[in-house]
């Protein structure tokens, strides 16, 4: 149970949010206009979403870091001060490709212009990934991985933009199909888990479908770039005589 003047403090650090809404706004459109000019990127992106935070979303998010603090005994340490470095979801942008082998270009492609922008990559990129076959091309890729036992998959930065202020963005990349899984994932079962099992069981299989659906995607795209190959390869070789 929260007391008064933990109440008072949530309610305190919300409205602050709210007064500086305009800001993570903008920045978060100004980067996706920078993502979608960029002529390296441009070829490999579906498209760009925005997402700004809603306030009581950030209170409910509050109430349940009080909580978690609360079970094991630790402080509470929000502040006014420290809140945007805190809490990196206020801003988020999420760019939606196709196949799994675009993420390299991507990630290249946006290293390119954080370097150019002179954004500061906070943190990532770092792949949330259940298959440990995937886990093995996110390394290779040079992307650090960590286990997601919520079948949730997506690439994600924080960043931080060249000024003074604070504030700070989080940048995810995914599939068209794990879009999919991660929009009805989101509208059921988070922040907070689903307490229906059947609803739980049901988005476990339809995050294991739409992987499938991945690597069908993934070996559709593997099968066409080979057989572009060949074609090249057979017209550059020589004449039998």
């Amino acid at each position: 149970m929260a007391t008064r003047a933990q109440k008072q403090l949530i309610e305190d650090l919300v409205q602050h949010y709210q007064e500086r809404i305009p800001e993570f706004r903008t920045f978060a459109k100004v980067l996706r206009t920078q993502i979608l000019g960029s002529q390296a990127l441009r070829k490999h992106i579906s498209f760009v979403t925005v997402r700004i935070k809603e306030p009581d979303h950030l209170e409910d998010k509050l109430y349940r870091k009080l909580e978690e603090t609360s079970h094991k005994e630790k402080p509470f340490n929000y502040s006014k001060k420290n809140l945007f470095v805190r809490v990196n979801d206020l801003a988020g942008l999420r760019i939606i490709h196709l196949h799994t082998q675009q993420i390299a270009p991507i990630c290249n492609g946006l290293k390119g212009l954080f370097e150019e922008e002179r954004y500061r990559v906070i943190d990532g990129p770092t792949a949330r990934v259940w298959d440990e076959e995937y886990k093995r091309f996110f390394r290779e890729a040079g992307i650090a991985t960590k286990t997601s036992n919520t079948l949730y998959t997506s690439v994600h930065y924080v960043l931080k933009p060249n000024k003074k202020t604070p504030i700070t963005c989080e940048l995810q990349i995914r599939t068209l199909m794990e879009e999919a899984w991660g929009e009805v994932d989101h509208e059921l079962n988070y922040p907070h888990e689903s307490d229906i099992l059947a609803c739980r069981e049901q988005l476990a299989a339809l995050a294991r479908a739409t992987w499938s659906c991945n690597r069908l995607i993934d070996a559709i795209y593997r099968t066409k770039d080979d057989a572009d190959k060949r074609r090249i390869a057979a017209r550059r070789a020589p004449a039998q005589a």
